[in-house]
């Protein structure tokens, strides 16, 4: 078994970065997204994301996509 990847955050990302304390406020799990509003901030796991993304993506005033810094292991399965 290969041991996963570590990927990093481009340097040219002004908005601190998302860890495991940060959590979805749909469900609780990991957050990998977090969504700027007019209202304030909003972050999700990447399964809400995907859900809520083209709602998100017109109200939004940014969004900053981690969810690429999720590790397929070898069946297939983020972690």
């Amino acid at each position: 078994m290969n041991a996963p990847t570590t990927l990093e955050r481009p340097e040219s990302i002004d908005s601190p970065a998302l860890t495991a304390a940060d959590r979805c406020d749909y469900c609780g799990a990991r957050a990998w997204v977090r969504v700027t509003l007019a209202s304030g901030q909003l972050l999700f796991c990447a399964h809400h994301a995907r859900e809520n993304m083209d709602a998100l993506r017109a109200v939004a005033v940014s969004i900053q996509d981690d969810t690429h810094l999720l590790v397929a292991d070898e069946a297939g399965t983020a972690r």
